[in-house]
């Protein structure tokens, strides 16, 4: 995987790699990521993928982030327990 693209953000990691005809898009926040792939036929390049990273991305991207921290707090929290059986 080769990182083609570090944009700066106050608030996230926002990474672009390559990888198997692919953009990945990764986001991270504090011990929590997520990832976004797109073939690289389905954009017109570099640019197109840097342009889809809008406010409105960003601002989804926080309620899962939110959503991830509750959900691992939660297991965290249970981990003793016979309630982690899957």
């Amino acid at each position: 995987m080769r990182l083609v693209k570090d944009i700066p953000h106050e608030k996230y990691k926002i990474q672009i790699f390559n990888y198997n005809s692919k953009y990945i898009v990764k986001i991270e926040l504090d011990q929590f990521e997520q990832s976004y792939k797109i073939g690289e036929s389905d954009v017109a390049g570099l640019d197109e993928v840097e342009n889809m990273i809008t406010k409105s991305l960003l601002s989804n991207v926080l309620k899962r982030f939110i959503d991830m921290k509750t959900d691992w707090y939660e297991a965290f929290k249970m981990k003793n327990t016979n309630e982690n059986e899957l």
